[in-house]
């Protein structure tokens, strides 16, 4: 049984890991930002017992710190982070270079890089200082984006830190495997998460569909299999990769 910390775990992606690992037997800590009831009923979704709820902003130092401190107090340790919790591309964070004044540019860059990058650095670092104090191995997987790599017009904050969360798993892969502790990113495509449900039901729907030669998106549930693979012992060897869940519908050299 492995003890696992998911950020953003309220729902999408994040739930859909949590209620993944629970189902294979892992104590959760579900993480939220700001919707408590959401985090509940993720909690209420899980399997077995054991599992609890930590909440705050994890773009504060400080916040990040307790948090952690909280999921172990109650886990009894951390063993798996899931860097899920991020800002994702939508119409509120939308800043193509030619249409945004540069109070919104800085803006959103200073927000998503704090959140989709920073962030998760911090908690990496927390995890992997407190599994190499107990002499214990462990796991870290990022979630990353396909954004990282075809580029991001629109959002070219989203894909620049996404990049650097990519590069920071690689880095700390080769950091910590010394320690027994493998680190991998998982980088998706479109995914159909409830969010994404008014822009896939538009007028643009059929395209974002049609970016994939399958004809569909898709779905949190084939991300959290994913990750359930890249956190189990038998994936070790994983440690460094960038694993493309995008549908073919963008390739990579």
């Amino acid at each position: 049984m492995a003890h696992a910390l998911v950020t953003g775990a309220s729902r999408g992606i994040g739930r859909a890991t949590a209620i993944a690992l629970s189902r294979r037997g892992d104590r959760v800590a579900v993480h939220y930002g700001r919707d408590a009831a959401a985090a509940a009923s993720t909690l209420h979704q899980l399997s077995g017992e054991g599992h609890v709820i930590v909440g705050g902003d994890l773009t504060d130092p400080a916040e990040a710190a307790r948090i952690v401190a909280e999921a172990e107090a109650a886990l009894g340790g951390i063993d798996v982070l899931v860097n899920n919790a991020g800002v994702a591309p939508s119409a509120a964070t939308e800043h193509r270079i030619a249409g945004a004044d540069y109070e919104r540019w800085q803006s959103v860059w200073r927000t998503m890089v704090d959140v989709d990058l920073i962030a998760p650095a911090n908690l990496s670092y927390l995890v992997a200082r407190s599994l190499i104090a107990r002499d214990a191995p462990g796991v870290i997987v990022n979630v990353g984006s396909r954004g990282a790599f075809r580029g991001e017009p629109e959002f070219p904050a989203y894909g620049a830190a996404k990049a650097g969360l990519h590069a920071l798993g690689q880095s700390l892969a080769v950091a910590l495997a010394p320690h027994r502790i493998a680190v991998a990113t998982v980088a998706p495509g479109f995914v159909g998460t409830e969010r994404q449900q008014s822009k896939l039901g538009g007028a643009g729907g059929d395209a974002v569909r049609a970016q994939s030669p399958f004809g569909r998106v898709g779905t949190a549930e084939e991300v959290a299999a994913a990750i359930v693979y890249l956190t189990s012992s038998e994936a070790q060897w994983a440690s460094g990769a960038i694993l493309d869940l995008n549908g073919a519908s963008y390739l990579r050299s």
